[in-house]
């Protein structure tokens, strides 16, 4: 029967790479076509990733917790859909030999070197009598090489399974607690040190000093890839950040009086960020460069404007899309933003809506902050965040008076414009802030 290979996606313009968080499927079980198969974790979203076809799984590529590029084979399934092309088999020197399935990858990786008695031991400790079903193929690997019994860590994955992580911290424990019982000698040149172990592995280069009571945390796979994506922005793009303050007294008021009738008749709550993005998407009409991404030394201006939403999440971060943003009312604006919110929070975002973000939106205020300095979420020119709404007196006119205002802050590519062009726009979006009042249309 014809066979086909299901690939790693490209889970957002920027994405390059995504983690194999759990399969869905196991080599013999039946899958449908756009049936879940596989949970890829990235940066931008959590997120399931269906099958393209109907068939067996044949094989699956990719360990849980392993981090892959973008169209990297992830599983071949064995398809009865007609005309699907026969995928390649591997080669005989791909299959792996009868010691690297005793002994584990790390052997059998490397056949010009003989196995040293230690090694071997190793891999005796995490081979043992070890059920195969039990631990994934990344968890045995790391058990292998570091000479654990998976069967003395208790799991913190789903079902109480073992993860990577666990694996690593139980490293990490064993190791400082070896290091305070050990003698205050120097440790010989030729010694392999715990990081250099750790560093094989993924973890972060930089030599942990454990102290009595210090806690390592190793990242997961979602805060592995925000910081990867984190530090790549700002080691590529060029910063700049402004920030204005906007007296937002009417738009309060208005809030004010609306938000009730419109909890009754729309069933979900009326909050500032709508008329906030409302403002943002009509300024960007007027202001498109900051529509626009910076790609092989051209700048290229988005005709659509699809506003990416910053959502906190317990463990990460997570940038879902309203797409074509400013063809939605503020009452539209106010479901769509429920919406991606609401199932952003539950693990329910699809594909679609973590694609294709041309600006981001960040609502900072709602945690207290008066004043930050985003991050630029490539491929994008700029981040956009509202501050918190507070009471402060207010030079009006030849008096002053108490009004309700916040600061608007923006962080902007240089490369894409300069401070001249983002001032007028944020002046622009100042005035569209300040003329909300009572005639203003929700719908």
């Amino acid at each position: 029967m014809p066979r086909k290979t299901i690939t790693m996606p490209q889970l957002g313009e920027s994405v390059v790479e995504g983690t194999v968080g759990k399969w869905l499927k196991a080599p013999g079980d039946r899958v449908e076509r756009f049936e879940p198969l596989v949970e890829v974790i990235t940066d931008k979203v959590n997120t399931e990733i269906p099958s393209e076809y109907s068939g067996i799984v044949v094989e699956l590529l990719v360990a849980e917790g392993e981090t892959v590029a973008v169209g990297t084979p992830l599983a071949v399934i064995e398809t009865v859909d007609a005309g699907a092309e026969e995928a390649p088999a591997l080669p005989p020197s791909h299959a792996p030999a009868p010691a690297a399935e005793a002994f584990g990858s790390a052997i059998a990786t490397e056949p010009s070197r003989a196995a040293t008695a230690a090694e071997l031991a190793r891999a005796a400790v995490a081979a043992g009598e070890l059920p195969r079903g039990v631990y994934s193929p990344l968890v045995r690997r790391l058990a292998q090489e570091y000479g654990v019994d998976l069967r003395q860590i208790r799991g913190t994955g789903a079902g109480g399974r073992v993860t990577k992580a666990d694996v690593l911290a139980y490293v990490a424990r064993r190791e400082a607690e070896a290091a305070e019982a050990r003698p205050s000698a120097p440790e010989p040149a030729t010694a392999v040190s715990p990081v250099a172990r750790l560093e094989r592995a993924g973890a972060p280069a930089a030599e942990p000093v454990l102290e009595p009571g210090d806690q390592l945390i190793v990242p997961d796979a979602m805060r592995s890839a925000i910081a990867r994506h984190m530090s790549a922005s700002k080691q590529t793009v060029p910063h700049a950040w402004t920030m204005t303050e906007v007296d937002v007294t009417q738009l309060v008021a208005l809030r004010q009086a609306k938000k009730d009738a419109f909890q009754a008749a729309e069933g979900v709550s009326l909050t500032y960020l709508p008329f906030f993005i409302k403002a943002v998407v009509d300024s960007l009409k007027q202001f498109p460069l900051l529509n626009a991404t910076w790609q092989g030394e051209r700048i290229i201006v988005k005709k659509r404007i699809n506003v990416g939403v910053a959502v906190g999440l317990e463990d990460g971060l997570i940038v879902p899309v309203i797409h074509d943003a400013d063809r939605l009312s503020i009452a539209g604006l106010a479901h769509a933003l429920a919406d991606l919110t609401t199932r952003a929070r539950a693990g329910r975002l699809r594909l679609e809506d973590v694609q294709g973000g041309t600006i981001t939106v960040n609502n900072t205020g709602a945690f207290g902050s008066v004043a930050s300095y985003p991050i630029i979420h490539q491929p994008q020119a700029a981040i956009i965040t509202m501050e918190a709404i507070r009471r402060a007196p207010v030079v009006v006119g030849d008096a002053i008076g108490i009004r309700s205002v916040m600061n608007v802050c923006i962080s902007f590519d240089h490369r894409v414009t300069d401070g001249l062009y983002v001032g007028r726009f944020l002046q622009s979006l100042k005035e569209r802030l300040e003329s909300y009042g009572p005639d203003t249309p929700l719908y």
